[in-house]
Parts: structure tokens; sequence; C-alpha cells
């Protein structure tokens, strides 16, 4: 009932935390096979990971006037549905990099176009930056996190680019990545030091050099 920002959800079942609890039980049934005595274990995880399925295969899209099919956020299994996003991972947009979906799942890149739109109430434009933020820091505050999952989820130089400069120009002299900054004025910001956003931004630039150096440049 709450999303990992610990804000409670609109409707029960929130969508990315099931995907990311299904591929959990997957890798659970993988390393369990490797340990002797776990077959209680492994059979659990496997009727539990196959309901699952079942389950988001049924009730996690919908049909968007605009974008076509998408996942939505949260369901209730009724028809109810949220179409929005949250910086926070799990979230719609880190689904590729959790290896839970396919980053060329259909579904998945017209769910991509509509968050990174005015289509999704938490995506923030402004003079500053563009991003993904959420209900937990309040409208207008775009969060690092969701421009670092944009990059991690990314296979565009010019995205990817753009990302990393985004980040690069407003840390507001701090050096640091923060929860969340004012789209329009990075000094403007909530929590000095927040270790998930430092890590995975630690991770993204690792991946970059590694793969597309240049754009490090």
């Amino acid at each position: 009932m709450f999303r990992p920002s610990d804000d409670a959800t609109v409707f029960p079942f929130l969508i990315p935390s099931n995907f990311f609890a299904l591929e959990s039980l997957l890798h659970l049934q993988e390393l369990g096979s490797k340990i002797s005595n776990a077959s209680g274990l492994v059979s659990g995880a496997n009727a539990l990971s196959v309901q699952l399925k079942k389950a988001l295969d049924r009730y996690s899209k919908t049909k968007h006037e605009q974008f076509g099919e998408v996942y939505a956020y949260e369901v209730n299994g009724f028809g109810s549905y949220n179409l929005m996003d949250d910086a926070n991972v799990p979230s719609l947009l880190s689904l590729p990099y959790l290896d839970a979906i396919k980053l060329s799942d259909p579904v998945y890149q017209n769910t991509r176009k509509l968050l990174l739109s005015s289509s999704n109430p938490f995506f923030f434009t402004g003079k500053s930056a563009e991003g993904i933020g959420g209900p937990h820091a309040g409208m207008d505050m775009i969060w690092p996190l969701s421009i670092i999952m944009r990059g991690l989820t990314s296979t565009n130089d010019v995205e990817i680019k753009n990302c990393l400069d985004t980040l690069r120009k407003n840390h507001a002299g701090t050096g640091f990545m923060h929860e969340s900054f004012h789209k329009d004025d990075p000094t403007k910001f909530s929590r000095k030091w927040f270790a998930w956003a430092n890590t995975l931004f630690g991770e993204f630039v690792w991946k970059v050099y590694r793969e597309r150096k240049q754009l490090l440049n």
C-alpha cells in the first residue's frame, strides 16, 4: 500500500513494484535451485511467480488515446488505474534497469513517452531542468533519481548526454546529488546528502565511461 517514496498509493496494486517482485522471485528460484534442501522455497517462489505474472499480464496495461497501450502506475483490479510515475525506484521508467521489462518492449516504449511528457502529472519542465518528481517532495521539484534512471535506460547518445549535463549543472555547487531540486532554481533543494541518488549517479557515470566514454568530454 506504499510507494518506494513512503507515500501511500492511490490504488492498492503498485505495478512497478509487482514487476520487481516477479523478477526477484525468478532470481530466488535460480538461487534456490543451487542450494540443497531448498525445494520448498523454490516451489513456493515458482507458484507465486506464476500467479503474479498472470495478474500483471491481465491488469498492468491500459489504453491511452495518445500513446497507445501503456503500463499503469497503480491499479485496483476493477478497471481503475493511475497514469503517472514517481522518481523513486522501482518506477515504471526503471523497469528495464531492473531487468523486469525489455527495453525494446513496445508497451514500455509507449509508456516511456507518456512518462516524459506533460501527460505525467509529475513530469516538470523549468528554466533549469526537466524531469520526473513525485508527491513526496511536492510540485515542481525534480528528482535527480529520475534523470539518472532516464540516462540508464536510454540508448540515445543525445538523451544520455543531456542527462549527464543536467545533473552536472544542477547540484547547486555541492558536488552531490540531492533528493530533489526546483525546476527553475537548483539552489532550492531537499536533502543535501542522499546516498541513493549519489550511488546511482556513480553507476550511471561508470556505465557511460565503459560504453560511451566520448560523452563524458
